[in-house]
């Protein structure tokens, strides 16, 4: 295997406090990942799309690591499918099997098997968000490093996050969270009210998960000469996530079909 596989328990061998910038990530194999997007996509190319995802969140990742304490790694599943990542990384990524049932069980397994490893922080990263800016993660990792205890959180406009985190293993923060709603976020923050906890917001952002936020994206990463560039409400300045970019001028060069259900979709959600 190209990249090192840790286990639970086992001594990562990072430096003293360094901050774990690890991806939630399945397999990209065809209809397993980001079955909303199909369609308009098909299974092949919704599946192809989030290897870009992949990619370019682990770069975004990457350039934070070569100019702070942290390191990347990839917290994947199935067990057993670590092939499938295979290029896709930074040679120095590392890699961690998922346990757990639900999402959050699997959330609160990975932060308590990287801090078990020997990290001093921890930030869990979805990977439904290639153009996160660059400098929330710089700042999430700052911000972990300062005294005492507090948890970060990337808020997502549809009412999760992107980015959750932590100094210290708080299993109340994962607890109660009707996950997959546009409740998560604002029930995180009451989790950590109820332990004393204190929070900080990182800049909002947004996931691609369907028909209508790849619109989004596509519209960010590829704007028509005609409509000005999307500009997020937060004015911070959007990854250039290259991979996902030239994945997505392939589909509109060659399928134009997929642009008008692009568009489609985006003109009725107006």
């Amino acid at each position: 295997m190209p990249y090192k596989i840790i286990q639970p328990g086992e001594v990562a061998g990072v430096p003293r406090e360094c901050c774990a910038l690890a991806v939630m990530s399945k397999a990209p194999r065809p209809g397993k990942v980001k079955t909303r997007l199909s369609p308009p996509l098909t299974p092949d190319q919704a599946s192809a799309l989030n290897i870009c995802f992949i990619r370019d969140t682990a770069e975004n990742i990457h350039q934070v690591t070569q100019i702070s304490n942290s390191v990347g790694l990839v917290v994947y599943t199935p067990i057993g499918d670590e092939a499938a990542f295979d290029g896709l990384l930074p040679d120095n990524f590392l890699l961690l099997g998922q346990r757990g049932e639900g999402f959050g069980e699997r959330l609160l397994a990975a932060a308590e098997d990287l801090f078990g490893c020997g990290f001093g922080a921890v930030c869990l990263i979805d990977s439904d968000s290639p153009t996160m800016p660059h400098h929330a993660l710089s700042d999430a990792v700052a911000r972990l490093s300062r005294p005492g205890d507090r948890v970060l959180l990337g808020g997502s406009d549809d009412g999760g996050y992107y980015l959750i985190g932590i100094k210290r293993l708080h299993p109340q923060l994962f607890e109660r969270i009707d996950w997959s709603t546009e409740r998560v976020l604002q029930q995180t923050m009451e989790r950590a009210r109820e332990i004393g906890l204190e929070t900080e917001l990182l800049v909002t952002w947004y996931d691609v998960d369907d028909a209508a936020t790849l619109e989004r994206l596509r519209a960010e990463l590829l704007p028509s000469p005609l409509i000005p560039p999307i500009v997020s409400l937060d004015d911070k300045a959007a990854y250039d996530a290259r991979h996902t970019r030239a994945y997505l001028e392939g589909l509109q060069a060659a399928s134009g079909a997929i642009a008008d259900a692009l568009a489609g979709t985006a003109s009725s959600a107006c």
